[in-house]
């Protein structure tokens, strides 16, 4: 309805704009008639003044001709404008333009526009910040970046963690009460956030418990990727934390695995392939022994894991696994490769272990479409009598699988046995 009234008063205006336009026949019409008025006056003059004998009679013949002439001029000056610009042209064309053209931007307007979406309020478009690449990054833009991000979704995990990074840049290192808030928020939407886990260790230090700070900064070190860039960071404050508060320091990843020589590498190289697994096999080994000195060191059990499944020592992989497991509990990576550790240890056609329907079944928790898990609990649940469960799990399993995977025959048949 607002968008009609608009256009009526548009039209209101335009048309009393165009009032002096559909007048201006009448206006030409006008000025010709004065034009003659005047010249009618001029002949009388010129005729009054050659009776009295003031104006000689040759001179007021060539006046009465001039003055002839400008009438002449002036009438086909009238005549040729007017067949230059009829009058249903020069009156219709200019007023037709200005009203179609408003209309058609109102209907247009009206077909692709949206008149009913109301106007942004200033004060929410200024609230959230503009990225610039050339404005520094100082405190001040982190905080605004992280609370404006807050403000769209308040609950997300990088934001959140940012924010408490922003909190203790601006503390100048101190972990505040808000600062915790907002790295406790990220943790519980994200546990393994490695930010917020290097902060809350670092408030753990804070706070006096330094025991609790080194432990929790090992846990992130072992499940860190080994080209991490906040790694040498985080082993430079577990040293500091651990001197300290006089903690024996704990094998850092860099020292944890006896890494051998150059001239061992190389004398390694020359070895023939047998004597070459023996050589590592007897590292390997070394390690083992110093884990059973060092039981505490989380971050060396993941490394001894990974040592021995590489040797396909699987068993002793477990056992690795779940000592660095009963210090911290493993992330959904870790129990997957604790998982494969102890299925591949199952002989072909029986069902998973106790131990490893544990593992398993916590790796399915956490991830409730991992093959592994939907295929080796289904083993567990069918070899139990729970032939419902096992379909469940395989049929999952199988609608996950492409087209071509080798296992999909097995398991169809599977799914017909236990069907």
């Amino acid at each position: 309805m607002l968008e009609f009234l608009l256009a009526l008063l548009t039209t209101a205006t335009v048309g009393a704009l165009l009032v002096p336009l559909l007048r201006v026949g009448t206006h030409r019409t006008e000025r010709l008639d004065s034009a003659l008025a005047i010249y009618r006056d001029q002949l009388a003059e010129i005729e009054r003044e050659r009776t009295s004998g003031a104006m000689p009679e040759a001179e007021a013949a060539a006046a009465r001709l001039e003055v002839e002439r400008r009438i002449l001029a002036a009438a086909n000056t009238s005549d040729s404008t007017a067949h230059a610009q009829s009058p249903g042209f020069h009156r219709f064309l200019p007023p037709a333009l200005a009203l179609v053209i408003p209309l058609l931007a109102l209907g247009v307007y009206l077909q692709v526009g949206r008149p009913g979406l109301p106007a942004a309020p200033f004060s929410a478009q200024r609230s959230a910040p503009q990225a610039n690449p050339d404005e520094p990054m100082s405190i001040e833009r982190l905080l605004a970046l992280a609370r404006a991000r807050l403000a769209e979704t308040p609950n997300d995990p990088d934001a959140l963690s940012a924010l408490g990074e922003a909190l203790v840049l601006e503390a100048d290192g101190t972990v505040t009460p808000a600062a915790l808030k907002a790295f406790d928020g990220a943790l519980a939407g994200r546990p393994d956030d490695p930010r917020a886990q290097f902060y809350r260790g670092l408030h753990d230090a804070q706070s006096g418990d330094s025991r609790a700070a080194v432990a929790r900064w090992q846990a992130l070190e072992a499940k860190s990727p080994p080209d991490a860039p906040w790694l040498v960071m985080l082993r430079s404050e577990i040293a500091r934390v651990s001197k300290a508060a006089g903690l024996a320091a704990p094998p850092s990843a860099s020292t944890a695995m006896p890494q051998p020589s150059r001239d061992q590498v190389e004398a390694m190289q020359s070895l023939a392939p047998a004597e070459r697994q023996q050589a590592i096999r007897s590292m390997v080994e070394g390690l083992d022994a110093k884990m059973k000195e060092n039981p505490g060191d989380r971050a060396g059990w993941l490394r001894l894991a990974n040592a021995w499944k590489v040797l396909n020592e699987n068993a002793k992989a477990a056992d690795a696994y779940a000592m660095a497991d009963a210090l911290s509990p493993l992330d959904t990576r870790m129990l997957t490769d604790w998982a494969e550790a102890l299925v591949r240890q199952i002989e072909p056609g029986t069902a998973p272990p106790p131990a490893a329907v544990a593992v398993l079944q916590r790796l399915e928790k956490a991830e409730p479409r991992n093959a592994l898990a939907l295929f080796y609990l289904g083993a567990a649940s069918f070899a139990s009598g729970d032939k419902a469960e096992a379909l469940k799990r395989w049929k999952t399993l199988l609608a996950l699988l492409p087209a071509d995977a080798p296992i999909r025959a097995m398991l169809e048949e599977r799914i017909k046995a236990a069907e």
